[in-house]
């Protein structure tokens, strides 16, 4: 196939998970077709090892994500990247309906991950697209501690007096390195951009049971040597919601992103500095990608990557049009 048949916005079939935690917010409010009753996670955009996106729409409907890149390389995903990662797809977005506390975690680095797991570490990123009121985040310790204060609240029970607790609200954002301590709060809905992992260690799960009265399993030897315990006070980040511009949240080695909150009819982004795919989450309202004639409406709870080899996209807003833009 010609290069030219990369130059439309790609959607990708949700892969969507059950959890004991989850709810049914992904499939009532954004419409994700399941009939499971506890959807906590909607894979977006995923190159997981056996959770492989599978393109839905275009010149490439039904094929896998990592076919994309193997055939197009860095037109698809930038010449820096594919030089990194090769065929590898290197971010995971997903769409978290937590209507249960997620359990007390934290994920290793890279080279634990690597070591341990054959695996990429998992900083990751959170978007709240809504929250219940007092709707609870938790985060990085309250003060420094060591392995052996730690040790002792782990043994007394005292673990969550030692996390630092924010309220959340709809567009709060924060960024959790690896090694943070933390868990979503129930009543809360984000999105979630990560490195392309799947690798949590499980301290703490509120003593709850599955259908089976089977408690799930906890990581607390493994997850000793991966604890930043460092990591103190709220990991909340402050950026500004203007209108009609890119609004950085934030930037760093694996991904930045920016808030999109558009007003205007139509709204073009110059992408030509941009040595990387280019992923673009809806989290309010609606509006219509458009690449080289070739459009996607995108609506609040969809997601949309735009190849390396787009340099100009166009969005037009359905009304009120706020996204996540997402690239290396």
């Amino acid at each position: 196939m010609m290069r030219s048949d990369l130059l439309y916005p790609i959607k990708f079939t949700p892969i969507l998970k059950e959890k004991i935690w989850g709810g049914e917010k992904l499939t009532s409010l954004f419409n994700k077709k399941s009939c499971a009753h506890k959807i906590g996670e909607s894979w977006e955009l995923s190159g997981v090892k056996d959770h492989i996106s599978v393109v839905a729409n275009g010149e490439f409907k039904d094929f896998k994500l990592g076919d994309l890149i193997a055939q197009f390389t860095s037109d698809f995903v930038g010449e820096k990247i594919y030089k990194e990662f090769g065929n590898e797809f290197p971010l995971l977005f997903k769409f978290i309906d937590a209507k249960e506390d997620l359990s007390i975690q934290l994920h290793p680095n890279d080279a634990l991950a690597k070591k341990r797991h054959n695996s990429f570490g998992k900083t990751e990123m959170w978007y709240v697209l809504d929250a219940d009121q007092d709707a609870k985040l938790y985060a990085g310790f309250t003060h420094a501690l060591d392995k052996e204060l730690y040790a002792k609240a782990l043994e007394k029970g005292t673990l969550l007096d030692l996390i630092h607790v924010d309220t959340v609200a709809t567009g709060d954002a924060f960024f959790i390195e690896v090694g943070t301590i933390h868990s979503i709060g129930k009543g809360i809905l984000i999105a979630e951009i990560q490195q392309t992992s799947d690798i949590t260690y499980r301290l703490y799960d509120w003593n709850r049971t599955d259908g089976q009265g089977k408690e799930r399993e906890l990581h607390t030897q493994l997850a000793i040597d991966a604890l930043d315990f460092s990591k103190i006070g709220s990991c909340k980040l402050a950026y500004k919601n203007d209108f009609n511009t890119l609004n950085p949240i934030f930037s760093g080695t694996y991904f930045t992103t920016n808030k999109i909150n558009l007003e205007t009819t139509s709204w073009v982004r110059d992408a030509s500095e941009i040595d990387s795919f280019i992923v673009y989450m809806c989290v309010n309202g609606a509006g219509v990608i458009s690449i080289n004639g070739k459009k996607e409406t995108l609506q609040k709870g969809e997601t949309v990557l735009v190849p390396a080899l787009c340099k100009e996209i166009e969005i037009s807003t359905l009304g009120t049009f706020e996204a996540l833009e997402v690239y290396i």
